[in-house]
């Protein structure tokens, strides 16, 4: 059966077409969870509400997902609240973010 984490780490190979940092660090992830039958759920947000490549990002996670030994299905909701902020960025995307210019 495939793991939170072992998804998460999957999702570290997807990245934010405006801000070139992976969606996992980027903190845009809001939960991942994986029930006993393989399904996967991941809550996902943007940086922005209309950002025009919100479906190419949700399919790269989708993708990214499904590619995990014992994933069976996977479902990616968009949410907003609450709203991303540079906050949100583990301690790696932060840093990145930094060396961007972009303030944490």
């Amino acid at each position: 059966m495939a793991t939170q984490e072992e998804v998460l780490e999957a999702l570290k190979d997807c990245y934010d077409p405006e801000i070139p940092i992976n969606v996992v660090d980027l903190g845009l992830v809001y939960g991942v969870a994986v029930d006993e039958a393989g399904e996967v759920l991941v809550d996902l947000t943007l940086t922005s509400i209309g950002c025009p490549m919100a479906g190419e990002l949700v399919a790269q996670v989708s993708e990214a997902a499904k590619a995990v030994e014992g994933v069976a299905g996977v479902q990616v909701n968009l949410v907003w609240s609450p709203p991303w902020s540079p906050q949100l960025a583990t301690d790696d995307g932060k840093q990145q973010l930094a060396m961007m210019g972009i303030p944490v």
